[in-house]
């Protein structure tokens, strides 16, 4: 990564508060974060803005978070990227299909605070701080 160029982070959630506080502290740790709050957006996102990582939320109108997962992973422009679902469900069937699809991480929304999304995101993107 050359010095001074952040990394970028597409943000998926369809949940307008928890949007704005994600984007926030992650604009605040130094990433360029993109949000959009649906499956379809998510897609075309992707392409265009080429994020290094992508937060993607399960539920969400249109495609859900597996369906995108899936197309992402079965894109060559996309399958590199680095995927940490984010989930208001708690089913271990739901993180098993997550990791069956290619996510690199999965977190229950309940489970996790704001830091501990960002610490799983500084290790995907191997930053040290």
């Amino acid at each position: 990564m050359e010095h001074g160029t952040k990394h970028k982070i597409l943000l998926v959630e369809d949940d307008e508060v928890l949007a704005t506080v994600y984007k926030q502290r992650l604009e605040l740790e130094g990433f360029e974060v993109q949000r959009v709050d649906n499956g379809e957006d998510a897609l075309q996102t992707a392409l265009e803005f080429q994020p290094e990582l992508i937060l993607l939320d399960v539920m969400m109108p249109k495609l859900n978070g597996f369906d995108v997962l899936d197309i992402l992973r079965n894109t060559p422009a996309t399958h590199n990227i680095h995927i940490i679902m984010l989930t208001a469900l708690s089913q271990p069937k739901d993180a098993e299909r997550a990791k069956e699809l290619g996510a690199d991480d999965f977190l229950v929304k309940s489970q996790v605070v704001i830091s501990d999304v960002v610490d799983r995101i500084k290790h995907q993107l191997s930053i040290k701080d």
